[in-house]
């Protein structure tokens, strides 16, 4: 036997005098003392210097709930008493049945008070596949003023975990707080209710869970203890491997032997392993792996009037953990001494929400002329009207009127009703009466930002973005979208360039084909036909027949290169011949390399203006850039305001271009009334999304990242409840969800590539018609050319040609230095015109008969210079005529 508190020096003394010097192989540690504090820890310290030992104890104290887990884990400790998960899972039952879904976890500083929160979440997440919990607040209380927590929160459920003691100054405090009404239900451990003593302070209606920690019971667990040791003990004998080893734990504190019994945890394994029967109708007594109780009974405590109108603590009901259905609780006075549970939830309250419309957050649509609703898909009412327009108007009559009442829909309905379902309130949409966001206007706040701080409204629910001026006035909730300052602006379908047929190669190509392969081909099947003997045969004059010179050759070339379908004269070299067919296969690569390009250069490019953020320079310095980008935005807004702050030539120039509206500024920009317009980036991102069209797009970095925010007055109450659900809502996706729906459009990438495939326009093509366009300019320079040799520069070039020279560069140009050529000319119109009709043919024989006179008169001539001894230089000429 040992004292209820004894001090550390005695019970390290009980263990050395009573226990070692004994050799004990197990201890029975059984107490029914309920006085939490100081015997508790003595406990404690007994336990674990037990298991310092490596001694099995086999344990049932009433405060074993206040023991803490931690500390004692290295303990071999068998624990007869219903552990702190049992009441915890007890706890939890009793929500379940009355359907209460949220509650808070209210402890001191007892003992294990961090267990039995893991405790409740650990049975949370076991029971989430049938029933679910929301754990509001978790409040660890060292002072009253720490339940102000509860009061400003959905918390109408408490459970309680501290001492008896605690207790009474907590509740003390919660009920000068009003948290312990008829609405408040405190459901309180075995430490609270201790020895079922009942203090004043504590309301009625509390409900409680407890095991009999009489003295009856505590002589039929020191049966049950024995019982266990005694089949550990015959186990562990039974078994032949432990043949060799003892049950003496042989330990001394006096410095000799071992500091720990080695076999003290090999019997603890036997002990834990046993199966004693229980009482009738309840199962063996087992253990877990950890020691604990498998199978425990607790009682259901419920705090009412006794015989004496004296608060008392009764049983109305027991819970069993082995049964699934282990909650059997009979009636039940309820707080407030009603006798209907309470909701478990706040009662519904009303909230006035301001709001200003904005795709895609907030739409507006006018309602059903007839019966005045809103649509499924529409959402619900909002009042647009002033609230002095709504005196003495009937509401039902005014809803059907568009211009008191429109249908609100979109990302914040759809949120706030989502609100409103789960916190329980009634709100009323009203439309902010001056039409803006809420900026600081000589020195006063406008639009929503002024509703709340002249308590006009309890909420705003929009797209309003959260900066520091209006956080220094109102408060608003953690962001339930991030957002930023973008540009958007308009694509424009752009012509090809006229030199669109030149971009598949770069400069350099260009001038290597052009400048060297063009030249090099032409000058060396030239000289290859000159070396070769079918050929010139390096002679200067080419014979009669052969008609190729270097003007010819080129034509050749550009002939092959651009596979013209024109009559050529070919080489008749073996090796010039070589040379033009490579050519040619060069022309076959260069025209297939350059017509796979130029489809890629002959596609419609979209132009568009690129700036790279709110900070370019041609809109942060507009006067800077000639001409001068028009853009602007909405006034009063967060977008006006802060370039206002930080860009103010550029605030200052764009005023004159601001818009009223977002659809405005949109509209401008695509009819190109202005460059660009500057908003709130998801807004703008929707919109572009919304475009049929896809004619807009947004550009450059979002400038001043923020979120979006739902704003209360100052020091609001409903604050925090807001705040807990946004931020179960970011965890388990609803607000991914509701952003993919609204966020989405019709203008997808698909259809920009379906719109590629339409026909060419004309100006798209123009550079093909510039091409020919420079064509027939060129071919008029050249004839104009033409004339000009043959009137100044042929009969200067004839004098200096006496060898026939110039029909190597070129034969035209040889023949049209000599009569020769006039004359081959006229045979060969000759050989290859016919008339078609009798004046033609009479012509003709005129003119032949004239060219036979002629040639009789020449002969005639030549003879006459002959006879005076003169020898006619043309002869040669003459006589080639015949």
């Amino acid at each position: 036997m040992m004292k209820l508190t004894p001090s550390p020096t005695a019970i390290l003394d009980s263990l050395c005098k009573e226990f070692l010097s004994a050799n004990v192989s197990a201890i029975l540690y059984l107490m029914n003392y309920e006085q939490y504090g100081r015997s508790t820890a003595s406990a404690q310290y007994f336990l674990q210097l037990a298991g310092y030992l490596g001694i099995p104890v086999i344990a049932w104290n009433a405060d074993n709930s206040g023991l803490e887990r931690r500390a004692s884990q290295s303990s071999l400790q068998l624990q007869l008493a219903p552990s702190l998960e049992h009441q915890t899972a007890a706890m939890l039952s009793i929500l379940e049945r009355y359907k209460w879904h949220q509650f808070s976890v209210v402890t001191s500083q007892i003992a294990g008070h961090d267990d039995f929160i893991q405790a409740v979440r650990e049975r949370i997440s076991d029971m989430q596949d049938t029933f679910k919990f929301t754990i509001l607040s978790a409040i660890l209380v060292t002072e009253p003023h720490d339940l102000l927590e509860l009061v400003n929160s959905e918390s109408r459920v408490m459970l309680l975990y501290s001492t008896r003691e605690e207790a009474i100054h907590i509740l003390t405090a919660a009920r000068d707080y009003k948290i312990t009404g008829e609405n408040y239900v405190w459901v309180v451990t075995q430490s609270v209710i201790e020895n079922l003593q009942t203090p004043s302070q504590f309301p009625v209606g509390m409900l409680g869970v407890h095991f009999d920690t009489s003295s009856e019971s505590l002589l039929s667990e020191i049966t049950t203890a024995v019982k266990v040791y005694s089949y550990g003990v015959e186990d562990f004998i039974n078994d032949p491997s432990n043949v060799n080893l003892s049950l003496n734990s042989q330990l001394s504190c006096e410095g000799a032997g071992e500091s720990r019994w080695s076999t003290g945890d090999l019997f603890f394994k036997y002990l834990k392993n046993v199966s004693v029967e229980g009482d009738h109708g309840k199962p063996n007594v087992e253990f877990t792996q950890d020691g604990v109780l498998k199978a425990a009974e607790l009682k259901i405590m419920n705090l009412r009037p006794g015989v004496s109108r004296q608060l008392v603590w009764e049983e109305i009901g027991v819970w069993k953990s082995w049964e699934k259905e282990g909650l059997d609780i009979k009636d039940i006075v309820w707080p407030g001494n009603t006798h209907t549970p309470p909701q478990g939830v706040p009662e519904k309250f009303y909230l006035k929400i301001t709001f200003l419309e904005e795709p895609p957050y907030i739409n507006l649509a006018p309602p059903d002329p007839v019966t005045g609703k809103c649509l499924v898909d529409r959402g619900v009412h909002c009042r647009v009207a002033k609230d002095s327009d709504m005196v003495e108007m009937d509401i039902q009559s005014a809803q059907k009127n568009e211009s008191f009442y429109q249908c609100c829909s979109g990302f914040c309905i759809d949120l706030l009703q989502k609100f409103s379902e789960e916190i329980g309130f009634t709100y009323e949409l009203v439309r902010v009466e001056d039409g803006k966001w809420g900026t600081l206007e000589n020195g006063k706040w406008n639009g929503l930002i002024a509703d709340l701080v002249n308590r006009k409204t309890d909420m705003v629910m929009t797209s309003l973005m959260i900066n520091s001026e209006r956080e220094a006035v109102v408060d608003f909730t953690v962001p339930y979208m991030e957002t930023g300052i973008a540009i958007v602006v308009a694509k424009r379908t752009g012509i090809i360039s006229p030199t669109a047929f030149l971009e598949p190669f770069d400069t350099a190509s260009w001038m290597l084909v052009g400048i060297f392969a063009i030249h090099a081909a032409t000058i060396m099947i030239l000289l290859f036909e000159w070396a070769s003997p079918s050929g010139f045969d390096m002679k200067k004059n080419p014979s009669t027949n052969h008609r190729f010179s270097f003007c010819r050759t080129y034509w050749l070339v550009w002939a092959v290169l651009f596979q013209a379908a024109v009559h050529i004269d070919s080489p008749r070299g073996f090796t010039a011949r070589f040379m033009t067919n490579v050519w040619a296969l060069f022309a076959v690569v260069f025209l297939a390399i350059y017509t796979a390009n130029l489809a890629a250069f002959m596609i419609t490019r979209e132009e568009f203006h690129e700036f790279s953020g709110v900070d370019d320079h041609r809109l942060a310095k507009p006067f800077s850039h000639k001409p001068m980008f028009k853009f602007g935005t909405i006034p009063w807004s967060h977008t006006d305001s802060t370039l206002a702050r930080y860009f103010k030539e550029m605030h200052s120039y764009m005023k004159a271009f601001n818009k009223s509206s977002v659809a405005d500024g949109i509209e401008a920009v695509v009819t190109g009334e202005m460059d660009a317009f500057i908003y709130d980036g998801t807004v703008l991102d929707y919109l572009v999304a919304q475009d049929e069209d896809c004619r807009l797009l947004t550009v450059g970095s979002w400038y001043a990242m923020t979120g979006y925010g739902l704003a209360f007055s100052r020091n609001s109450k409903y604050l925090q409840m807001f705040n807990k659900r946004l931020l179960d809502y970011r965890d388990n996706g609803d607000l991914e969800r509701l952003r993919r729906y609204w966020m989405t459009g019709t203008c997808k990438p698909g259809k920009e590539v379906q719109k590629s495939s339409d026909p060419l326009a004309l100006e798209q093509f123009l550079s093909a018609f510039l091409l020919l366009m420079m064509g027939i300019l060129l071919a008029a320079v050249f004839l104009l050319l033409e004339h000009l040799y043959f009137k100044y520069i042929r009969q200067h070039l004839a004098k200096s040609d006496d060898g026939g020279r110039c029909a190597i560069f070129s034969l035209s140009v040889g023949k049209s230095l000599t009569f020769r050529g006039a004359v081959y000319e006229a045979q060969d119109i000759l050989r290859h015109h016919r008339c078609k009709d009798p004046i033609c043919d009479t012509h003709l024989w005129k003119v032949k008969h004239e060219l036979d006179m002629a040639k009789i008169r020449i002969r005639q001539l030549e003879k006459d210079l002959e006879a005076h001894g003169i020898k006619p230089t043309q002869t040669k000429y003459a006589s080639s005529y015949s």
